[in-house]
C-alpha cells in the first residue's frame, strides 16, 4: 500500500472510545470495545493502529481516548511492531461523541502540521481485510480532501443490513475522478423493508464513520454548522495541559471548556448539514463489531454452526456463539444462544437479540452496579489488581506491579492492609521507613499511613493484599504523589 500515496502528508487519526454495550461482558466503561481481544490475540484497537501505521508517510498518528484509559491504550500500542515515529495522544476528561473529537483532533493537527494537513479519521472498532483495496480508497479520499471537500467512505452492500445508516449518492462520479461522487443524502438505520429498497436500488451504501478532510476544511464546517461543537473544542485545546517525550506528546483537554461542547455525532453536527460532502464507495472487506454476532462472524463455524471462543463443551447445539475467557462451559440441548463468560459475569441471549444486551448494561448502570463499569481485573497504569473474594469489612486482591513502575504515595481513611510478596521484589514505603521485600514476606500498612509500592527490578511484582476495615472502597484513597498525575495539585 506504500507506493500508492507516496507524496501526501497523512495524519491518521483513531477516535478510541465508546462503552461498547452491546459487546458487554467483555466490554466495560473502563475496558471500553476497542481493547477487546480478537480469537487471534490482537484487540480491535491494535488491528486499527497497524493500519493506520501501513499507509505511506503516515509517520504520526493521533490517538482520541478517554483520561482514564490513555495508559491501557498507549499499551496496545505500544505492544505491537509499527514504523510510526510518533504517537499522540488526545485525552477527552469526559464523552462528548464524535463531533467533538474530531474537532479537538483538528485543532492539534492544524495547530502542529497546519490547516492544509490531511487528516483521515478512524474509528478504533472496525476491521478491514482488504489493506491494499483500503490503500486505493485512502488515495481517492486524499486527491478530493485536497479540494476543500469533506471525503466519508461508503461500504457497497452485500445484505439489507437495519443496523447501519446509508449515504444515498449520485452514482455518476464527479469531473475528473474515477471513484469519488457527490452524496444526496444520508438515512437513518432503516427499517427492514426500508433497507431492501435501500439495497436493491444501487444508489445507496453502508456508513462506514470513516472520513478524510484538512483540517481548516473540518474547523470552518464546524464553526458553520456546529458553534456549540467547535468554540469549546478550540478553547479545550488551547487551555490544555501538554507533555512530549521523544516518541511522542500527550494533550489533556482542558475539562470546563470541553465540558461545554454539544453532545451529539459528526454526521449530525456536519455531515448530514453541509453540502461540501463526498464519497468513496469501497469494497475493503469492512466489518462494524457492534455486535456479538459480528464477532461470532468472526468465528470459524462447525458442522452444526456452532461458533466456539475458547473452551466448551457441546451435546446437541445448534447455531450458537460460545465464548469463555478462563473457564470450560458445557452445552446441552439449546439452539441459537449467545453465551458469553467472564470472571465475574455471564451473558446468555437469544441471537437474534444481540442488539439488547445493551439493555443489561442500562439495568446494571441504573443500579450502581460494579460489572457495568470494571472488569473482577482492573487495570491501572502500574499494572492490574484482581478482586480474589471480599465480604464483610474485608477484601483480597492478586496485585501486578510492572518492571520499573509505582503505585501513588497514599493513604487510606478507613482500612488497614497486609502485603504478601509472592514473586518478584518490592520496595516499600510504610509511613518512615522504606524496606524492601522479597517473595514470601510481608509487611503491615496500619490505617492512616502513607505508603508507597515500587517494583525496582526487571520482572513483574506480584503480591497478595489482604484489606481490613469499615470501608473498603477505592475511593478511600489519599494522593499525595504520583508519577502518572493523578494526584491533585499542590
Amino acid at each position: 500500500m506504500r507506493d500508492l500515496i507516496n507524496s501526501m502528508n497523512i495524519i491518521p487519526v483513531i477516535i478510541c472510545g465508546g462503552a461498547g454495550t452491546r459487546l458487554w461482558p467483555v466490554s466495560r466503561e473502563a475496558f471500553p470495545k476497542p481493547l477487546l481481544k480478537l480469537a487471534d490475540g490482537q484487540s480491535l484497537l491494535q488491528k486499527t493502529f497497524l493500519r493506520a501505521s501501513h499507509l505511506a508517510n503516515a509517520n504520526e498518528v493521533v490517538i482520541v481516548t478517554n483520561r482514564e484509559t490513555y495508559f491501557l491504550t498507549k499499551d496496545e500500542c505500544v505492544e505491537v511492531e509499527s514504523s510510526v515515529s510518533q504517537l499522540g495522544f488526545i485525552l477527552e476528561p469526559t464523552a462528548r461523541n464524535t463531533a467533538a473529537a474530531i474537532g479537538v483532533a483538528a485543532e492539534v493537527v492544524r495547530e502542529q502540521h497546519g490547516g492544509d494537513a490531511i487528516m483521515l479519521v478512524m474509528p478504533a472498532d472496525q476491521l478491514i481485510e482488504d489493506e491494499k483495496a483500503f490503500g486505493v480508497a485512502v488515495q481517492h479520499a486524499v486527491h478530493s480532501a485536497q479540494e476543500g471537500r469533506l471525503v466519508t467512505f461508503g461500504i457497497r452492500p452485500t445484505r439489507p443490513e437495519t443496523g447501519f445508516g446509508y449515504i444515498e449518492y449520485e452514482v455518476k462520479p464527479l469531473q475528473g475522478t474515477e471513484a469519488v461522487h457527490k452524496v444526496v443524502s444520508f438515512i437513518e438505520k432503516p427499517k427492514p423493508s426500508v433497507a431492501e429498497e435501500l439495497v436493491a436500488d444501487g444508489r445507496h451504501l453502508w456508513n462506514a464513520g470513516m472520513f478524510c478532510f484538512t483540517a481548516e476544511t473540518m474547523l470552518a464546517e464546524l464553526e458553520r454548522h456546529a458553534p456549540t461543537v467547535a468554540e469549546p473544542a478550540l478553547g479545550a485545546v488551547h487551555d490544555a495541559k501538554r507533555s512530549t517525550s521523544d516518541d511522542g506528546y500527550v494533550i489533556e483537554l482542558d475539562a470546563a471548556q470541553f465540558g461545554k461542547a454539544e453532545d451529539i455525532s459528526i454526521d449530525y453536527a456536519v455531515m448530514e448539514r453541509s453540502d461540501n460532502v463526498n464519497v468513496v464507495p469501497c469494497e475493503i472487506g469492512w466489518s462494524d463489531i457492534g455486535s456479538w454476532l459480528s464477532i461470532s462472524d468472526l468465528t470459524p463455524a462447525d458442522e452444526r454452526g456452532n461458533r466456539i471462543h475458547g473452551e466448551a463443551e457441546l451435546y446437541d447445539v445448534d447455531n450458537c456463539f460460545i465464548r469463555s475467557d478462563e473457564r470450560v462451559i458445557g452445552v446441552v440441548g439449546v439452539r441459537d444462544l449467545i453465551v458469553v463468560d467472564t470472571a465475574d459475569a455471564l451473558l446468555i441471549a437469544e441471537r437474534g437479540r444481540a442488539q439488547d444486551v445493551k439493555q443489561i448494561v442500562t439495568k446494571l448502570k441504573r443500579a450502581n452496579h460494579d460489572a457495568y463499569r470494571l472488569h473482577r481485573t482492573v487495570h491501572r497504569p502500574w499494572g492490574t489488581y484482581t478482586v480474589l473474594e471480599e465480604g464483610d469489612r474485608f477484601k483480597m486482591k492478586r496485585i501486578v506491579v510492572k518492571p520499573q513502575a509505582s503505585l501513588s504515595l497514599q493513604k487510606h481513611h478507613h482500612r488497614s492492609e497486609h502485603w504478601i510478596v509472592v514473586s518478584g521484589c518490592a520496595e516499600i514505603v510504610n509511613g518512615d521507613r522504606v524496606i524492601s521485600l522479597q517473595p514470601n514476606e510481608s509487611t503491615y500498612i496500619p490505617a492512616g499511613h502513607k505508603h508507597r509500592l515500587i517494583n525496582p527490578g526487571v520482572m513483574n511484582l506480584v503480591l497478595i493484599e489482604v484489606q481490613c476495615g469499615e470501608y473498603l472502597g477505592e475511593d478511600d484513597i489519599v494522593r499525595f504523589d504520583d508519577i502518572y498525575g493523578r494526584a491533585p495539585a499542590a
